[in-house]
C-alpha cells in the first residue's frame, strides 16, 4: 500500500514529510467551482474528497490524501487574492477580527473504495493592521496565491494576535493529528 498526496501545494507536501512516511505527489484535476448555496464547510469537504477520488481512480492499492482549505469571515469566503489590490482588501477586512480556516481532509482507500473525511477548523485572531503594515507585509511576502492573503509558515505570523485550534498544521492546510487517525484506521500506522 502506497501513500499519495493529491495536491500541488509545496506547503502540504512539507507538512506531510513530518510523518516520515514515503509518499508521492500527484496533481488532481478537479473543478473547484462552488455549488449554489453550498456552505464553506461543505465545499472544502467535497473538494478534498473529489481531489482524493480523482487520483484514487487511477490507482489500485494506494491510500490517497485530499485536502482543501478556505478562509472565512462571517460566512464570507476569502479566497486566494490573485492581485495586490485584492490582498490589501482582504487584510483590511481581517484586521482586528477572527478568521476561521476550514480545512477539508479526505483519505480514500483505492483498493477498498472506503472514504474518510472531516472538516477541521482553525481560528486566527488578527492584530489591528495599519495600511503601512499591510503594504510592508505584501511587498515582502507577496502571498497572492494564499487563502486570506498571508503565509502563516513565514512572515504572516506577525499579523496575528493569537491562534486557536487543535493542530497548527491545519492552518497550513493538512491537519496531521486527524490524518494520523485516518491512516491508522485504514491500516497504515505511523508509529
Amino acid at each position: 500500500m502506497n501513500l499519495v498526496l493529491a495536491s500541488t501545494s509545496p506547503f502540504r507536501r512539507a507538512v506531510l514529510e513530518k510523518l516520515g512516511l514515503p509518499f508521492e505527489v500527484v496533481s488532481p484535476a478537479v473543478d473547484e467551482t462552488p455549488r449554489p448555496g453550498e456552505s464553506p464547510a461543505a465545499l472544502v469537504e467535497r473538494l478534498a474528497i473529489a481531489k482524493a477520488q480523482a487520483v484514487a481512480r487511477e490507482r489500485d492499492t494506494d491510500l490517497v490524501i485530499g485536502s482543501d482549505q478556505m478562509a472565512v469571515i462571517d460566512d464570507m469566503i476569502l479566497g486566494k487574492p490573485g492581485t495586490h489590490e485584492r490582498a490589501v482588501e482582504q487584510l483590511r477586512h481581517a484586521s482586528g477580527r477572527r478568521v476561521t480556516f476550514l480545512t477539508g481532509l479526505a483519505l480514500v482507500d483505492a483498493a477498498g473504495g472506503e472514504t474518510q473525511s472531516e472538516v477541521v477548523p482553525f481560528h486566527v485572531h488578527f492584530r489591528e493592521l495599519s495600511d503601512s503594515m499591510i503594504e510592508n507585509y505584501l511587498r515582502r511576502e507577496q502571498p497572492y496565491d494564499c487563502a486570506g492573503s498571508f503565509k502563516s509558515e513565514a512572515l504572516g505570523i506577525v499579523l496575528f494576535e493569537r491562534l486557536e485550534g487543535e493542530d497548527p498544521n491545519t492552518l497550513i492546510g493538512l491537519p496531521l493529528i486527524r490524518l494520523v487517525r485516518m491512516l491508522e484506521k485504514a491500516g497504515m500506522p505511523v508509529l
